[in-house]
């Protein structure tokens, strides 16, 4: 089963701290209990967390709260932690390039300072 961490740039700030804090507690009471479901269960349904296709390596932690739609971006570092180091509202029925640009280039910087 995964564990989940948030990635911290530089300064110490973790980029998807500050989104979950900027949501209402509901919303934020449902990311949470996703990625519960995605740490204790053996067999992570797609519903919650899917890789990717042509990128490197990102994966998405997906999260529908009433009309919200809001996905967490992340890596693998070994096989058992997941690193999540971009979170935003989906407004879209694609996932932004530019999002998934700022996951790799965050991806990068951690393996860089780890």
């Amino acid at each position: 089963m995964p564990e989940i961490d948030f990635y911290k740039k530089g300064n110490g700030k973790s980029p998807v701290e500050e989104f979950l804090n900027s949501l209402t507690a509901k919303q934020a009471q449902k990311v949470v209990w996703v990625l519960q479901v995605i740490e204790e269960l053996p067999k992570v349904p797609t519903t919650y967390l899917k890789k990717l296709i042509n990128t490197d390596d990102i994966w998405e932690v997906r999260v529908k709260s009433g009309n919200d739609t809001f996905r967490l971006l992340g890596f693998f570092d070994g096989p058992k932690l997941i690193v999540l180091n971009h979170a935003f509202q989906k407004k879209t029925q694609k996932t932004p390039k530019q999002a998934i640009k700022l996951a790799v280039k965050r991806k990068r910087d951690y393996f860089k300072r780890r």
